[in-house]
């Protein structure tokens, strides 16, 4: 299975590629193409799009579905108090799942500086600013 983010910006020679690849004989593979405004990449690979068995809209997490699909993806998140998720998801990440990557990633790197720092309020919402105005 390959999994390609952000497929909106892929070139439509290069989607005719994917679709040389999947079509090759004795290819198994599953493609999974993702990003907003992917559908209309493929609306200009029309060879490619004729192939497309499903399309699938994935929304925001709802609050209640932060804490069970949010604390697998890493260790950092686990050790954040419920509380402190649920006020970032509700001041800054609004159930997005890349936003949430981008504030793992902030805290992953302060803790790298600072191992012993705790996962607490102050530094999740040091991470939430350093995403700016538009996360």
């Amino acid at each position: 299975m390959c999994f390609l983010d952000d497929a909106q910006r892929l070139t439509p020679p290069l989607l005719d590629y994917l679709r040389q690849l999947w079509d090759a004989p004795g290819c198994a593979a599953a493609l999974v193409l993702c990003g907003a405004g992917s559908e209309r990449a493929l609306a200009r690979a029309s060879a490619l799009r004729s192939r497309v068995l499903t399309w699938h809209q994935v929304g925001r997490l709802e609050p209640s579905q932060v804490p069970q699909t949010l604390t697998p993806f890493h260790p950092v998140r686990a050790e954040a108090d419920p509380d402190d998720r649920a006020r970032a998801d509700e001041q800054m990440a609004r159930g997005n799942f890349r936003t949430w990557a981008k504030i793992t990633s902030h805290v992953y790197a302060a803790r790298e500086r600072g191992p012993a720092r705790p996962v607490d309020r102050e530094l999740i919402e040091q991470a939430c600013a350093r995403l700016g105005p538009y996360p």
